[in-house]
Protein backbone atom coordinates (compact mmCIF):
# COMPACT_ATOMS: atom_id res chain seq x y z
CA UNK A 1 0.00 0.00 0.00
CA UNK A 2 3.04 2.29 0.77
CA UNK A 3 6.20 3.12 -1.10
CA UNK A 4 8.69 5.90 -0.26
CA UNK A 5 9.89 7.95 -2.38
CA UNK A 6 11.74 10.92 -3.52
CA UNK A 7 8.50 13.24 -2.82
CA UNK A 8 7.46 11.53 0.02
CA UNK A 9 5.53 8.19 1.44
CA UNK A 10 3.18 7.52 -1.28
CA UNK A 11 0.08 5.44 -0.83
CA UNK A 12 -0.26 3.67 -3.92
CA UNK A 13 -3.65 2.72 -4.27
CA UNK A 14 -5.09 6.12 -3.11
CA UNK A 15 -3.11 8.06 -5.13
CA UNK A 16 -1.88 10.57 -2.41
CA UNK A 17 1.25 11.98 -0.31
CA UNK A 18 1.60 11.66 3.41
CA UNK A 19 3.90 15.05 4.71
CA UNK A 20 5.50 14.91 1.65
CA UNK A 21 8.66 17.35 1.02
CA UNK A 22 8.23 17.95 -2.88
CA UNK A 23 5.14 19.66 -4.24
CA UNK A 24 2.24 16.77 -4.72
CA UNK A 25 -1.07 16.95 -5.98
CA UNK A 26 -2.82 15.91 -2.33
CA UNK A 27 -0.85 15.99 0.61
CA UNK A 28 -2.28 14.21 3.77
CA UNK A 29 -0.61 16.10 6.81
CA UNK A 30 -0.14 14.80 9.93
CA UNK A 31 0.60 18.16 11.77
CA UNK A 32 1.68 21.70 11.68
CA UNK A 33 5.58 22.00 11.94
CA UNK A 34 7.25 22.83 8.83
CA UNK A 35 9.46 20.08 8.25
CA UNK A 36 6.41 18.17 7.72
CA UNK A 37 4.09 20.33 6.28
CA UNK A 38 5.77 22.06 3.57
CA UNK A 39 4.25 24.37 0.48
CA UNK A 40 3.73 24.17 -2.66
CA UNK A 41 1.09 21.16 -2.49
CA UNK A 42 -2.27 21.68 -5.13
CA UNK A 43 -4.67 20.33 -1.77
CA UNK A 44 -3.82 19.48 2.06
CA UNK A 45 -5.96 17.59 3.91
CA UNK A 46 -5.59 17.78 7.50
CA UNK A 47 -7.38 17.62 11.17
CA UNK A 48 -9.39 20.87 11.83
CA UNK A 49 -7.12 22.62 14.58
CA UNK A 50 -4.29 22.65 12.02
CA UNK A 51 -6.04 24.11 8.83
CA UNK A 52 -5.71 28.04 10.34
CA UNK A 53 -1.73 26.80 11.75
CA UNK A 54 -1.42 25.66 8.00
CA UNK A 55 -2.67 29.31 6.21
CA UNK A 56 -0.83 31.27 8.85
CA UNK A 57 2.43 29.54 8.03
CA UNK A 58 2.22 28.17 4.20
CA UNK A 59 -0.67 31.28 2.86
CA UNK A 60 -4.16 31.62 3.50
CA UNK A 61 -5.13 31.11 -0.02
CA UNK A 62 -3.77 27.39 -0.06
CA UNK A 63 -6.61 24.79 -0.87
CA UNK A 64 -6.99 22.77 2.58
CA UNK A 65 -9.82 20.98 3.84
CA UNK A 66 -10.07 19.61 7.90
CA UNK A 67 -11.38 16.65 9.15
CA UNK A 68 -11.92 15.35 12.75
CA UNK A 69 -10.60 13.11 14.68
CA UNK A 70 -11.91 9.22 13.85
CA UNK A 71 -13.74 10.51 10.94
CA UNK A 72 -13.00 8.40 7.70
CA UNK A 73 -13.21 9.29 3.96
CA UNK A 74 -12.54 7.10 0.89
CA UNK A 75 -9.92 8.02 -1.54
CA UNK A 76 -9.78 5.75 -4.44
CA UNK A 77 -11.04 3.21 -2.17
CA UNK A 78 -8.41 3.83 0.54
CA UNK A 79 -10.00 4.62 3.79
CA UNK A 80 -8.73 7.24 5.60
CA UNK A 81 -8.97 8.85 9.33
CA UNK A 82 -7.02 10.92 11.75
CA UNK A 83 -6.08 9.81 15.12
CA UNK A 84 -4.58 11.99 18.12
CA UNK A 85 -0.82 12.02 18.24
CA UNK A 86 -0.29 14.25 21.04
CA UNK A 87 2.39 16.01 19.61
CA UNK A 88 0.76 19.17 19.52
CA UNK A 89 -2.23 20.91 18.59
CA UNK A 90 -4.07 18.73 16.01
CA UNK A 91 -0.96 16.26 15.71
CA UNK A 92 -2.47 13.34 13.96
CA UNK A 93 -1.42 9.97 13.27
CA UNK A 94 -3.13 9.09 9.41
CA UNK A 95 -4.67 5.22 9.39
CA UNK A 96 -5.31 3.48 5.88
CA UNK A 97 -7.13 0.77 5.23
CA UNK A 98 -7.03 -0.89 2.25
CA UNK A 99 -8.86 -4.64 0.99
CA UNK A 100 -8.57 -5.43 4.65
CA UNK A 101 -5.10 -3.84 5.05
CA UNK A 102 -3.85 -1.41 7.91
CA UNK A 103 -0.88 1.39 8.17
CA UNK A 104 -0.71 4.15 10.23
CA UNK A 105 1.83 6.42 9.81
CA UNK A 106 2.56 8.22 13.14
CA UNK A 107 3.87 11.49 12.15
CA UNK A 108 5.24 13.08 15.19
CA UNK A 109 3.90 11.50 18.54
CA UNK A 110 4.56 11.63 22.15
CA UNK A 111 2.80 9.65 24.75
CA UNK A 112 2.73 12.22 27.43
CA UNK A 113 -0.57 14.16 28.10
CA UNK A 114 0.91 17.94 28.32
CA UNK A 115 -2.84 19.17 29.07
CA UNK A 116 -3.24 21.03 26.03
CA UNK A 117 -2.60 18.82 23.08
CA UNK A 118 -5.37 15.80 22.15
CA UNK A 119 -3.42 12.60 24.01
CA UNK A 120 -2.20 10.06 21.54
CA UNK A 121 -4.46 7.18 21.00
CA UNK A 122 -2.99 3.89 20.23
CA UNK A 123 -4.05 2.77 16.82
CA UNK A 124 -3.90 -1.25 15.57
CA UNK A 125 -2.17 -1.82 12.34
CA UNK A 126 -0.74 -4.48 10.48
CA UNK A 127 2.34 -2.03 9.39
CA UNK A 128 3.05 0.85 11.40
CA UNK A 129 5.43 3.73 9.84
CA UNK A 130 7.27 5.41 13.08
CA UNK A 131 9.60 8.20 14.10
CA UNK A 132 12.18 7.42 16.25
CA UNK A 133 14.12 11.27 17.11
CA UNK A 134 14.50 9.76 20.42
CA UNK A 135 14.87 6.20 20.38
CA UNK A 136 18.07 5.93 22.67
CA UNK A 137 17.72 4.47 25.94
CA UNK A 138 18.72 7.74 27.79
CA UNK A 139 16.02 9.73 26.38
CA UNK A 140 13.69 9.11 29.26
CA UNK A 141 11.37 11.83 30.06
CA UNK A 142 10.42 13.13 34.10
CA UNK A 143 6.46 13.51 34.18
CA UNK A 144 5.25 16.94 33.26
CA UNK A 145 4.72 17.63 37.11
CA UNK A 146 7.79 17.59 37.79
CA UNK A 147 9.23 19.24 34.36
CA UNK A 148 6.96 21.98 34.98
CA UNK A 149 8.01 22.62 38.45
CA UNK A 150 11.62 22.61 37.64
CA UNK A 151 10.40 26.20 34.92
CA UNK A 152 8.73 27.29 38.33
CA UNK A 153 12.02 27.11 40.64
CA UNK A 154 14.48 27.93 37.89
CA UNK A 155 12.51 31.74 37.54
CA UNK A 156 12.36 31.51 41.45
CA UNK A 157 15.74 31.61 41.45
CA UNK A 158 16.47 33.93 38.84
CA UNK A 159 13.65 36.43 40.85
CA UNK A 160 15.73 36.54 43.52
CA UNK A 161 18.87 37.93 41.60
CA UNK A 162 16.68 40.06 39.44
CA UNK A 163 17.45 38.48 36.39
CA UNK A 164 15.00 37.85 33.28
CA UNK A 165 14.13 34.52 32.68
CA UNK A 166 14.15 33.42 29.03
CA UNK A 167 13.19 30.54 27.62
CA UNK A 168 13.88 29.26 24.23
CA UNK A 169 11.16 26.74 22.91
CA UNK A 170 9.66 26.21 19.33
CA UNK A 171 6.93 28.68 18.40
CA UNK A 172 4.43 26.02 17.97
CA UNK A 173 3.64 23.41 20.77
CA UNK A 174 7.27 23.73 22.84
CA UNK A 175 6.47 27.75 23.83
CA UNK A 176 2.62 27.43 24.79
CA UNK A 177 3.47 24.45 26.99
CA UNK A 178 6.13 26.90 28.63
CA UNK A 179 3.31 29.62 28.48
CA UNK A 180 0.71 27.47 30.37
CA UNK A 181 3.39 25.68 33.13
CA UNK A 182 4.71 29.03 34.70
CA UNK A 183 1.47 31.07 34.49
CA UNK A 184 1.35 32.20 37.84
CA UNK A 185 5.40 32.70 38.00
CA UNK A 186 5.04 36.61 37.08
CA UNK A 187 4.38 39.02 33.72
CA UNK A 188 5.27 36.99 30.81
CA UNK A 189 6.22 38.27 26.87
CA UNK A 190 6.24 36.79 24.02
CA UNK A 191 7.53 36.97 20.65
CA UNK A 192 4.83 37.88 18.15
CA UNK A 193 5.58 34.68 16.13
CA UNK A 194 4.08 32.84 19.13
CA UNK A 195 1.39 34.90 19.59
CA UNK A 196 0.33 34.64 16.01
CA UNK A 197 0.09 30.96 16.43
CA UNK A 198 -1.73 31.24 19.75
CA UNK A 199 -4.59 31.76 17.72
CA UNK A 200 -4.99 28.22 16.91
CA UNK A 201 -5.23 27.22 20.40
CA UNK A 202 -8.03 30.04 20.87
CA UNK A 203 -9.68 28.55 18.07
CA UNK A 204 -9.63 25.42 19.19
CA UNK A 205 -11.45 26.51 22.47
CA UNK A 206 -8.33 25.99 24.71
CA UNK A 207 -7.82 29.20 26.78
CA UNK A 208 -3.83 30.24 27.09
CA UNK A 209 -2.83 32.09 29.91
CA UNK A 210 -2.50 36.21 29.65
CA UNK A 211 0.57 37.81 28.20
CA UNK A 212 2.43 40.66 26.54
CA UNK A 213 4.12 40.61 22.53
CA UNK A 214 7.40 41.85 22.91
CA UNK A 215 7.99 45.35 20.91
CA UNK A 216 11.40 45.40 19.52
CA UNK A 217 11.19 48.98 19.28
CA UNK A 218 10.76 49.78 23.16
CA UNK A 219 13.46 49.79 25.23
CA UNK A 220 14.00 46.41 26.28
CA UNK A 221 13.86 47.39 30.37
CA UNK A 222 10.25 46.79 30.11
CA UNK A 223 11.40 43.08 30.36
CA UNK A 224 13.52 43.35 33.25
CA UNK A 225 12.97 40.48 35.78
CA UNK A 226 10.40 39.07 33.68
CA UNK A 227 9.14 35.87 32.01
CA UNK A 228 10.27 35.92 28.23
CA UNK A 229 9.56 33.02 25.46
CA UNK A 230 11.38 33.12 22.35
CA UNK A 231 11.92 31.11 19.17
CA UNK A 232 14.93 29.01 18.67
CA UNK A 233 15.87 31.12 15.51
CA UNK A 234 16.66 34.28 17.71
CA UNK A 235 19.29 32.60 19.98
CA UNK A 236 22.40 34.50 18.54
CA UNK A 237 20.46 37.82 17.82
CA UNK A 238 20.52 41.61 19.18
CA UNK A 239 17.39 40.98 20.78
CA UNK A 240 18.41 38.56 23.10
CA UNK A 241 21.47 40.71 24.11
CA UNK A 242 19.40 43.37 24.19
CA UNK A 243 17.35 41.98 27.53
CA UNK A 244 18.71 43.39 30.59
CA UNK A 245 20.00 40.38 33.27
CA UNK A 246 19.41 38.12 31.02
CA UNK A 247 19.64 34.32 32.25
CA UNK A 248 17.95 31.99 29.56
CA UNK A 249 17.33 28.40 29.12
CA UNK A 250 16.61 26.23 26.45
CA UNK A 251 13.39 23.90 26.38
CA UNK A 252 14.45 20.52 24.75
CA UNK A 253 14.61 16.73 24.45
CA UNK A 254 18.13 16.85 23.56
CA UNK A 255 18.89 18.92 26.74
CA UNK A 256 18.78 15.43 28.53
CA UNK A 257 22.30 15.74 27.59
CA UNK A 258 24.25 17.98 29.61
CA UNK A 259 27.24 18.73 26.67
CA UNK A 260 24.14 19.75 24.32
CA UNK A 261 23.22 22.63 26.94
CA UNK A 262 26.89 23.78 26.98
CA UNK A 263 26.88 23.35 23.25
CA UNK A 264 25.01 26.31 22.97
CA UNK A 265 25.84 28.25 26.46
CA UNK A 266 22.75 28.61 27.94
CA UNK A 267 22.45 28.92 31.47
CA UNK A 268 20.15 26.42 32.20
CA UNK A 269 18.92 23.47 29.77
CA UNK A 270 15.45 21.63 30.68
CA UNK A 271 14.49 17.96 29.01
CA UNK A 272 11.24 18.80 27.45
CA UNK A 273 9.93 17.43 24.52
CA UNK A 274 7.03 16.97 22.48
CA UNK A 275 8.29 13.84 21.03
CA UNK A 276 8.01 10.12 22.58
CA UNK A 277 11.03 9.31 24.88
CA UNK A 278 12.57 5.50 24.73
CA UNK A 279 9.59 4.02 26.88
CA UNK A 280 7.19 5.88 25.16
CA UNK A 281 8.29 4.67 21.07
CA UNK A 282 8.11 1.07 23.18
CA UNK A 283 4.97 1.33 23.94
CA UNK A 284 3.55 3.02 20.66
CA UNK A 285 5.09 0.46 18.34
CA UNK A 286 3.84 -2.98 21.53
CA UNK A 287 0.26 -1.03 21.75
CA UNK A 288 -0.08 -1.04 18.03
CA UNK A 289 0.55 -4.77 17.03
CA UNK A 290 2.05 -3.75 14.03
CA UNK A 291 3.49 -6.89 11.64
CA UNK A 292 6.17 -4.58 10.45
CA UNK A 293 7.60 -1.41 11.37
CA UNK A 294 9.25 1.25 9.54
CA UNK A 295 11.65 3.66 11.85
CA UNK A 296 11.75 7.37 10.25
CA UNK A 297 13.73 10.44 10.91
CA UNK A 298 15.81 10.35 14.83
CA UNK A 299 17.93 7.19 15.66
CA UNK A 300 16.65 4.93 13.20
CA UNK A 301 19.21 2.43 13.09
CA UNK A 302 19.57 2.05 17.01
CA UNK A 303 15.74 1.89 17.44
CA UNK A 304 14.96 -0.25 14.14
CA UNK A 305 17.90 -3.00 15.61
CA UNK A 306 16.46 -3.33 19.03
CA UNK A 307 13.15 -3.77 17.47
CA UNK A 308 14.28 -6.66 15.67
CA UNK A 309 15.83 -8.14 18.53
CA UNK A 310 13.04 -8.46 20.48
CA UNK A 311 11.34 -9.77 17.47
CA UNK A 312 9.39 -7.14 15.89
CA UNK A 313 10.62 -6.78 12.53
CA UNK A 314 11.35 -3.58 11.74
CA UNK A 315 13.41 -1.54 9.12
CA UNK A 316 14.76 1.50 8.60
CA UNK A 317 13.25 4.06 5.71
CA UNK A 318 14.94 7.80 4.66
CA UNK A 319 12.92 10.68 5.27
CA UNK A 320 13.23 14.46 5.38
CA UNK A 321 12.32 14.95 8.65
CA UNK A 322 13.66 16.63 11.80
CA UNK A 323 14.63 20.01 12.88
CA UNK A 324 16.87 20.70 15.78
CA UNK A 325 15.76 22.46 17.99
CA UNK A 326 11.75 21.90 18.03
CA UNK A 327 11.87 18.98 19.98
Amino acid sequence: MIQFTSKGIYCIPGKFYLDPWQPVDLAIITHGHADHARPGMKKYLCHHFTVGILKSRIGPDIRVEGLAYNQPIQINGVKISLHPAGHIIGSAQIRLEYKGKVTVFTGDYKIQDDGLSTPFEPVKCHELITESTFGLPIYRWESVEIQNQRLKSWITHNQGYKKTSVFIGYSLGKSQRILNAVKDMGEIYLHYSIAKLNMAYGDAGLKLPSYQIIDPMKDMKQLDGKIVLLPPALLDTQLLQKIPHVAYAICSGWMQIRGARRWRSADAGFAISDHADWNGLLQAVKESGAEKVYVTHGQTASFSKYLNEIGIEAEEVNTNYGEELSV
